[in-house]
């Protein structure tokens, strides 16, 4: 490693480029928004705003109109008949599924907001909004570490069969946020045959990623609803999508797919929130997409804009680390929207603090973990989707300097 006085002096020389990057969140980039444009002028007339012999400017269809559906049920691997079509963010349905059981309970369970405790298990480093939902409702969350094989299952396991007020957990089964993990076949398996002690728990699916792949070979997910099936528990999954990084994320269409039970549960309390959802807008996407193959063709446009970045990020990570592995690794995920990079224990704050004082914002430290604190101080999420290439060598670069800086401040 370069000696501490080098360190330095390179990131002056960053600080002298007067540089404005924001890579906090994972924002696809305008050329990324562009490859949607033509889906905003395909209902034209009002012959255009008509499918499977509905008028979609009117009133009705609750659950949205039977050709998302269809779409959905490709996408998720989930039966078209229980599947709810919602607005623009699966986070809002799922902001939704909780404030159903907060105040109603889930198939005839005690409402949640009525108990003295409600838990729910967060696998680490994870999603900060899962988090912040939580947190929302006064919901304990609870660490489970990450593996390459998805949660800690046995940890999982031994909490969900042992204590009734844990009645969740979070996922992110493909390419998981941040770490970009795809859970095998056997995690799949075992979230399916769970035993939990609270017969309300529910196993929330955030298939965020489902279409996400950088490369042609994508990671397989296995179906956990039908695995559900198999196991005897049919409604402990809660499957949730979205076209928000597919077509546009402010204008996209969420799905929330579950079992009969579960969906006309669900139903039954939305018929009391609104007439209907935006039918046009889940036209307009069927009509641009057509069926899975137009979704995926789609796709493979996106990967060829945002493949590079990742790359070149992790280019920039082997070559600035070669000669000093103890100071950070890093995921080389093949999906998904994220880089999660681990400095050595007590680094990541200081390395954020410096990175943002030369141009570079990154999602805060801490993010990643309940409460935002992560106990060991290592964790920073890499979201190189938005920048150019050539802004994410720089991005990276200069992070890489500061890791090792305050890695030589507290370790030489």
């Amino acid at each position: 490693m370069q000696s501490i006085n080098e360190l330095w002096q390179r990131y002056t020389a960053f600080k002298a480029m007067d540089l404005s990057m924001n890579m906090s969140r994972g924002v696809p980039s305008p050329e990324q928004l562009t490859l949607s444009q033509e889906m905003l002028v395909n209902l034209a007339t009002a012959n255009d705003c008509r499918t499977d012999g509905i008028d979609c400017r009117s009133y009705g269809l609750l659950t949205g109109i039977p050709a998302a559906k269809r779409l959905f049920s490709e996408m998720l691997c989930v039966n078209s008949d229980n599947i709810i079509i919602g607005g623009n963010s699966s986070l809002n349905m799922m902001f939704d599924a909780i404030s159903r059981a907060w105040c109603f309970g889930i198939l005839g369970s005690t409402p949640w907001g009525r108990l003295s405790e409600v838990k729910f298990l967060c696998p680490v480093p994870g999603y900060d909004r899962h988090f912040a939902i939580c947190e929302l409702f006064g919901i304990k969350m609870i660490n489970v570490d990450m593996t390459p094989e998805g949660p800690d299952m046995n940890r999982v396991e031994e909490l969900v069969s042992s204590d009734p007020a844990i009645k969740g957990i979070w996922c992110v089964p493909k390419y998981s946020n941040p770490d970009g993990t795809t859970y095998s076949d056997e995690t799949v398996r075992r979230f399916a045959r769970l035993k939990p002690a609270a017969p309300d728990f529910r196993i929330f699916w955030d298939d965020a990623y489902c279409m996400h792949d950088l490369y042609e070979e994508g990671d397989k997910l296995l179906d956990l609803q039908s695995e559900c099936e198999k196991a005897g528990n049919p409604d402990i999954a809660y499957i949730f999508g979205s076209t928000s990084k597919i077509s546009f994320p402010g204008s996209g269409v969420a799905a929330f797919a579950s079992s009969e039970r579960n969906i006309r549960d669900a139903e039954r309390i939305i018929s009391k929130q609104t007439i209907g959802p935006d039918k046009l807008n889940q036209l307009r996407h069927v009509r641009f997409y057509r069926d899975i193959n137009g979704v995926k063709a789609h796709m493979r446009a996106h990967a060829a804009l945002i493949r590079p970045k990742f790359e070149a990020a992790i280019e920039v990570l082997r070559r600035e680390f070669a000669d000093c592995p103890e100071a950070a690794n890093w995921t080389e995920p093949r999906g998904g929207y994220f880089i999660s990079l681990n400095t050595a224990d007590g680094c990541a704050g200081r390395a954020f603090d410096l990175a943002a004082e030369a141009g570079v914002k990154l999602t805060n430290v801490g993010a990643t973990f309940p409460y935002r604190r992560d106990p060991r101080d290592r964790n920073i999420r890499i979201a190189p989707t938005y920048p150019s290439v050539d802004e994410v060598r720089t991005a990276i670069e200069l992070l890489s300097v500061c890791i090792k800086i305050a890695y030589c401040e507290k370790n030489c």
